[in-house]
């Protein structure tokens, strides 16, 4: 039984034996048997255990479930917006060789019996759960991808667990901005759900870095796209991105076109230039277009266009935004590492020579948002 190599196999049932399974046998050298296959979703609902976590007992080791994630996810899956292709990891602790897996006329047979203990996925079982719920007959002959264990015990399914979980990396977020900007532009629904989930300034983002960079000359080889080498780039591209969400939520970005909102950054980012000509000569040596900066400048942008429009001035013009920012950022000042006190574009300088850095967490980002915004002339109502 389970001798050599993987042995795959067809998909039929064994006559008169239960829910049989066809899978593959994998019998290389491992701690622990296991059979890869697939199985219908009505089958693993209807007989598993998520071993939950129990610190005074010392026992399981699975997270609590997040209920959103859940719900995301049946609404995904009921919207065709995505599939379960990746295999679930499952083990049967009292697997008994012989009983669990049966061989029928040259055909080898996965015999389950359980209950299926959930190593990995449990976010997927309890959606598979609720979709059951709802429609049995739609949901309960879902395939299911599959790696099970063969009489693993709790330790080693924790070992199993820890293992996937802290050694998995994340796709790094400028990837994941751009892989996202091109699933909705050729996904209708995708974009729909992007929409309805406020998410939708992910790909808004994307699209005006992208052309940013294209338009203006402050901008350009100043962005790192992913792939792309450090060169002389200032922000990754994700950086921009998000330094961009507070604008793309506003009602007024929201409702002008992605040309208008890509035209009213380069007239702003201009504007800068001519308060502080000095930083963008020589940008590297300076914080202003780095993450710290961006992200202040694009928070002040919001009240600036307020600003502007109350006054009937145009959002599209550099002087505009000159005009208001050349009280608050050549006065702007801040204490160098060593104690002295520097203002105006001497402020921006990285390392120890300037002040910027001490402002690069997000409570000093917000500090000196609230800084720049106090110095900025009132808003009248008309």
């Amino acid at each position: 039984m389970i001798k050599g190599g993987p042995t795959q196999v067809a998909g039929r049932a064994a006559a008169g034996t239960g829910p049989n399974l066809s899978v593959s046998l994998r019998r290389a050298p491992r701690r622990v048997p296991q059979v890869v296959g697939v199985m219908p979703a009505g089958l693993l609902v209807s007989n598993y255990n998520i071993p939950r976590r129990d610190y005074r007992e010392r026992s399981g080791y699975q997270r609590n479930i997040s209920p959103a994630r859940v719900n995301k996810l049946v609404a995904d899956l009921v919207a065709h917006r995505v599939d379960l292709p990746t295999a679930l990891l499952l083990n049967i602790r009292t697997f008994q060789d012989g009983v669990h897996l049966v061989e029928e006329n040259g055909m080898h047979f996965f015999r389950p019996e359980g209950p299926f203990y959930v190593v990995d996925g449990q976010h997927r079982v309890e959606a598979l759960v609720k979709l059951i719920e709802r429609d049995p007959e739609r949901w309960s002959d879902f395939p299911i991808p599959f790696v099970c264990l063969l009489g693993a015990d709790e330790f080693q399914e924790m070992t199993e667990f820890y293992v996937v979980n802290s050694t998995a990396k994340s796709v790094r977020t400028d990837l994941a901005y751009d892989l996202l900007r091109q699933r909705a532009e050729d996904d209708p629904s995708l974009r729909q759900a992007l929409l309805e989930q406020r998410e939708y300034w992910k790909v808004e983002g994307k699209l005006i870095t992208e052309q940013l960079t294209q338009t203006s000359p402050l901008w350009k080889d100043r962005v790192r796209f992913p792939g792309e080498p450090l060169g002389e780039t200032l922000i990754s591209s994700s950086g921009m991105v998000s330094s961009l969400r507070p604008l793309l939520v506003t009602p007024y970005f929201e409702a002008i076109s992605m040309s208008d909102r890509v035209k009213v950054l380069v007239a702003y980012w201009a504007g800068i230039s001519n308060v502080l000509p000095d930083v963008f000569k020589d940008p590297p040596r300076y914080a202003l277009q780095k993450s710290t900066g961006v992200q202040v400048m694009h928070k002040l942008l919001i009240v600036l266009i307020e600003s502007l429009r109350s006054q009937g001035d145009s959002v599209l013009k550099p002087e505009s935004y000159a005009s208001l920012l050349q009280g608050p950022l050549l006065h702007l000042e801040g204490d160098t590492a060593s104690g002295d006190t520097v203002r105006g574009e001497d402020f921006w300088k990285v390392g120890a020579v300037g002040a910027a850095g001490s402002f690069s967490n997000n409570a000093g980002r917000r500090v000196l948002t609230t800084r720049l915004k106090g110095a900025l002339p009132r808003v009248e109502a008309t």
